[in-house]
């Protein structure tokens, strides 16, 4: 939310300022369950979020060499905005990183979920706990490339806020809505759904590009390891696969979703 006062203006060499220890827990899922904060690394992924309405709560930038590095113009928005703007030295944003050559801006963020009331209609993705954060992110961006309504995270799910998830979202966290929800309050959720369901299982016997397209619709994904569980399979009004011709038993997470993703949305693009 916007404040009518502008955001502070510090300046941290310290790699044991509180400030940058605060923020450096937030690698840890612990700290961003307790806080309900995340990072976002990059001028480009706080500029995009800037433009959809998600303030960081602060940034941690490099020092701007003059007022028309487009850091100093960042943060001159994020101050405008209410926000603090902290320019750390090169020690701090690598402490802060946790990496070599880190991006020149790091945002501080509340994280943001949905409700289950806002996945009433269009095409859904629904990740019955998925464990890997790089695959969750790719999903993500996925969704939000097809036009998709919302991700759903069922059950024991990696975190979407965690670095490696935000990272590979590359932007989109901001524009996909996510909803965290137990097995018991999907399974409720599916109750009310009044579209089609099609989850990809071992037993589906439909060709996956044979598939209703139809909206409202949910595709349903199960784990990387295992696939979909019989539980939830046995709430999909269809069990589809996705055939191969070489050696490989099973797809990555991310590009079988984008497989079956964007077939169900086929008729809807461009």
């Amino acid at each position: 939310m916007s404040s009518a006062r502008p955001g502070a203006v510090k300046h941290i060499s310290s790699t044991a300022n509180p400030i940058i220890k605060a923020a450096r827990a937030l690698h840890q899922r612990k700290a961003r369950a307790e806080s309900g904060l995340f990072l976002a690394e990059g001028h480009k992924l706080v500029v995009d979020a800037l433009s959809v309405g998600w303030v960081p709560q602060m940034i941690v930038a490099v020092e701007p060499q003059s007022d028309a590095d487009p850091v100093s113009q960042l943060a001159a928005r994020v101050r405008a905005a209410g926000s603090d703007v902290i320019f750390a030295s090169g020690a701090v944003m690598e402490k802060l990183a946790r990496r070599d050559n880190p991006q020149t801006v790091i945002g501080v963020f509340e994280q943001r979920l949905a409700p289950l009331t806002h996945f009433n209609g269009g095409t859904v993705v629904a990740l019955e706990a998925p464990r890997d954060p790089g695959n969750l992110g790719t999903i993500i961006r996925t969704a939000d490339a097809a036009g998709a309504r919302g991700v759903i995270l069922v059950g024991n799910s990696a975190d979407p806020f965690g670095v490696e998830a935000v990272r590979a979202t590359m932007g989109s966290l901001f524009h996909v809505p996510l909803a965290k929800v137990s097995e018991e309050e999907f399974v409720k959720f599916l109750g009310r759904w009044r579209g089609s369901v099609v989850g990809t299982h071992l037993s589906g016997a439909i060709d996956f590009r044979t598939m209703p397209q139809e909206e409202p619709q949910m595709l349903l994904m199960g784990t990387e390891q295992s696939g979909l569980t019989d539980a939830l399979a046995a709430h999909c009004t269809h069990l589809v696969k996705i055939p191969m011709a070489g050696k490989a038993d099973s797809l990555n997470l991310a590009v079988a979703t984008a497989l079956a993703l964007y077939e169900l949305r086929r008729p809807y693009l461009g």
